[in-house]
């Protein structure tokens, strides 16, 4: 028993290998799981202890699980029975179809990445850019079942609305956005997916590709997921609130059940003295094409040029980013109060919510009213814009405006666009500017002039 045996080198090494790693894998790796799980735990608990929606455990599932869960849904393989049999491609191939979707569609949501990066980001790059003013959500949400789906509903004016909104609803909940392709981007899509949003392909034809993708949303919903959507679909061209594309929202309201959770929706309003992307709005909506996109090297002068000006003190910021929470919309008491309604009903209802929402800002609002009549003297803009504030205030409409009264109003409203150069010191401006200063002034007029109808798209 005690004798010496005689071992090659090599087999040596195998047996000690084999033996470290048997013991890493049942001794070593588990204490270190544990160790780093219960930290995870104990951090997850205090960022729900502070939140009013906590992070929901479908959120927090495996991404590999909740693909497969997604992949072997009785509707997702019923879908894929059907596709095989309209297309003709073998079963298996239909089901590899499904599943690649499903990997592209289920986000991996990661609490570090959001409340400890993006978060902090969010802040940082709001109040940077912006005077941020923004109305109370505490009373909004206060009036909600803890039980139900919350459903942030906002206009899509920037792609600043993913992180003012992320910021600004920080404090109550983790919300999952449904983003476009421009995200799907290396090493983005990988930040992205760890925000907790996932992935949609806007106007895409692909039946199966919409099934699956209406069965993620519909699980998320009926799990309680907090989410944020924007209706339109896309940028607004016009500077107003456009039509609703029906896509997510019938994919929610086909998979409600009055026997589940209640979905409410909030509708969100933003507005910007600034929109960073105007001029390639404007341009788009002149073109009568959505297909605009930015190149690369100008979106980084951009960038270079104004971090070099916050370096030398002379950067001033974009002026007011406003905010502005509606009252919650219950599902439930919608379709009760509405049986034949459908979605198209409850999409006009939202959009037009949304509208209700959006806050008057000082340059959208000195925009219109240059845009009322001949160039004007400063005491007939003056006297412009106090008429329109009484019929907005008639109107009740939402002010995100100078607490200091009229006349900084007018001089916040006013400064940008003398030094965009989009008006003259004598107040008037070129009409090839024209576009931009109406992008401006559409939410002034769509509040005095009506709301939108909406859209059956994705």
């Amino acid at each position: 028993m005690f004798r010496a045996i005689e071992l090659p080198l090599w087999l040596l090494m195998l047996i000690l290998a084999f033996a470290g790693v048997t013991f890493a894998s049942h001794f070593l790796f588990p204490s270190v799981r544990w160790f780093f799980r219960k930290r995870a735990e104990r951090a997850l608990a205090r960022i729900n202890a502070r939140l009013d929606r906590p992070i929901e455990l479908f959120k927090l599932a495996r991404r590999q699980d909740m693909i497969v869960r997604l992949t072997y849904d009785p509707k997702v393989l019923e879908a894929v029975t059907e596709h095989a049999a309209e297309t003709g491609v073998p079963g298996a191939v239909a089901f590899e179809e499904a599943r690649k979707y499903a990997r592209e569609i289920v986000p991996g949501f990661s609490t570090t990445m959001y409340f400890g990066v993006a978060i902090r980001l969010a802040r940082w790059i709001s109040r940077g850019l912006y005077r941020v003013r923004i109305g109370r959500l505490d009373a909004q949400l206060g009036l909600i079942d803890p039980q139900a789906t919350v459903i942030f509903v906002i206009n899509h004016r920037s792609n600043m609305d993913y992180v003012l909104i992320t910021w600004l609803v920080s404090g109550r909940a983790a919300l999952s956005y449904a983003v476009g392709e421009w995200a799907r981007v290396w090493p983005l899509s990988r930040l992205i997916r760890a925000m907790g949003a996932y992935f949609i392909r806007r106007g895409s034809r692909n039946n199966l590709y919409r099934r699956v993708l209406a069965r993620y949303v519909q699980m998320a919903t009926a799990e309680g997921t907090t989410q944020a959507i924007f209706p339109e679909g896309g940028l607004s061209l016009t500077g107003a609130v456009g039509e609703a594309k029906l896509g997510l929202l019938s994919y929610i309201v086909a998979g409600y059940s009055p026997q589940g959770r209640d979905v409410v929706f909030v509708p969100v309003g933003l507005a910007y003295d600034r929109v960073l992307e105007d001029r390639i709005l404007t341009k788009a909506a002149e073109a009568g094409t959505r297909r605009f996109r930015a190149s690369v090297l100008s979106i980084f002068g951009f960038v270079l040029k104004n971090l070099w000006r916050k370096l030398w003190g002379r950067f001033k910021g974009f002026g007011t980013a406003g905010a502005s929470f509606g009252q919650p919309i219950s599902l439930r008491q919608y379709l009760a109060a509405h049986p034949s309604g459908g979605t198209e009903s409850l999409a006009a209802h939202l959009m037009a919510e949304i509208a209700k929402a959006v806050p008057i800002l000082p340059v959208p609002l000195v925009a219109a009213a240059l845009l009322e009549g001949p160039p004007p003297t400063a005491q007939v803009l003056r006297d412009r814009v106090a008429q329109l504030l009484s019929r907005l205030e008639q109107d009740q409409a939402i002010l995100k405006l100078a607490p200091q009264g009229l006349d900084q109003t007018i001089a916040e409203g006013l400064a940008p666009l003398v030094a965009r150069g989009l008006v003259g010191a004598d107040l008037t401006h070129n009409p090839q500017d024209a576009a931009v200063l109406t992008f401006y002034a559409a939410s002034v007029n769509q509040h005095l002039r009506g709301l939108v109808a909406p859209k059956k798209d994705l």
